[in-house]
């Protein structure tokens, strides 16, 4: 059974003490519920990709306290110790080139020469990293291709019995997974998430590359479908059809809004709840629409994820540089 750890200091015991003997913790970050288990170890690293029923071809973000950890398992180039600086601890994650000696399990990086890192802001995840003394290999807490969690009962919804515990920590503040970038030598988006292309290129003085496969990752969150609810969802709806349910943003109205104002930051925070409560309301069979997101900012991380939520398994979703929204009017069932 699943139990729910308190975020004062006898949760945060409890935690580490779990996580020290090889069994998953999820806890919470500035970005969404992340699925913690012991770096170092294959068999805790298995467990996550067991309890998520996550491809093993799909590397993990491990999370550290501070640089200094960071540096203990990888090499910090020149240009990804400026974005660390920049915006460590924070929703950034830096796919690093891994140290020979760096004691973590082959799971972890999934065969690459690299490995993602995250120092994250959150006060609990930061308390519980130091608690616990090590890495921990943490993806979202939720089964793979599923909505991400941003609560704890999120995360009870769909790995009760399958973990440990979860620390409550309330609801996380981004709402939207960290932005990846291969830094050094050539600045390369892997990713968007809670820290905008804008911000990081301004940091850098020099504009980011994209790139990636969705069939052969290189770092986390490339899978092509992902962030799948149960419903056909349809992008770019100004209303809604029979039998749908529109998710508004904006002057489109719908059943629910990601932010009636407009807010970006509003809507990042709340896409995940939102994708969750449609796929309720829609029901079985159901088909769900979404109002159009600009491609600007934290607009881009969330077009990203409802690209992925929208595309059928095994299929690439459009990105900015072919398509600046995607499958524009097209609908996708998901499979299980």
């Amino acid at each position: 059974m699943t139990g729910t750890l308190a975020p004062g200091d006898a949760g945060i015991a409890e935690a580490a003490r779990l996580l020290s003997a090889g069994e998953l913790v999820a806890f919470p970050t500035e970005t969404v519920y992340g699925l913690g288990g012991d770096a170092r170890s294959d068999r805790a690293v298995a467990r996550i990709y067991e309890a998520k029923g996550r491809p093993s071809f799909n590397p993990l973000i491990v999370h550290l306290p501070d640089l200094v950890a960071v540096e203990k398992i990888a090499h910090v180039g020149p240009k990804a110790r400026m974005l660390a600086q920049a915006f460590w601890p924070g929703p950034l994650t830096l796919v690093l080139p891994v140290r020979e000696r760096a004691g973590l399990s082959p799971l972890v990086t999934a065969g690459l020469p690299t490995v993602a890192v995250r120092i994250p802001a959150h006060p609990l995840a930061q308390r519980l990293l130091r608690a616990f003394g090590g890495p921990l290999a943490a993806p979202s807490a939720n089964p793979s291709g599923r909505v991400s969690p941003t609560e704890a009962a999120h995360v009870l919804e769909g790995l009760t019995g399958r973990i440990a515990a979860v620390l409550d920590g309330g609801p996380c503040a981004v709402g939207l997974e960290s932005t990846i970038v291969l830094a050094d030598p050539q600045p390369v988006l892997l990713r968007p998430g809670g820290v905008p292309v804008e911000a990081l290129e301004a940091a850098l003085g020099e504009p980011l590359a994209t790139g990636g496969d969705a069939g052969k990752p290189t770092s986390p969150g490339q899978l092509a479908s992902h962030y799948a609810p149960d419903a056909a969802l349809r992008l770019d709806a100004t209303e809604a059809r029979p039998g749908e349910v529109l998710v508004g943003f904006g002057p489109v109205t719908g059943a629910l809004s990601l932010s009636e104002t407009g807010d970006l930051v509003e809507a990042a925070a709340r896409l995940f709840q939102l994708l969750r409560e449609a796929d309720r309301l829609a029901g079985p069979g159901g088909r769900i629409a979404f109002a159009p997101v600009p491609e600007t900012g934290l607009g881009r991380a969330i077009n990203d994820r409802l690209r992925r939520a929208a595309a059928p398994r095994g299929v690439q979703p459009a990105t900015s540089a072919s398509h600046p929204r995607g499958p524009v009017g097209e609908t996708a069932k998901f499979p299980r």
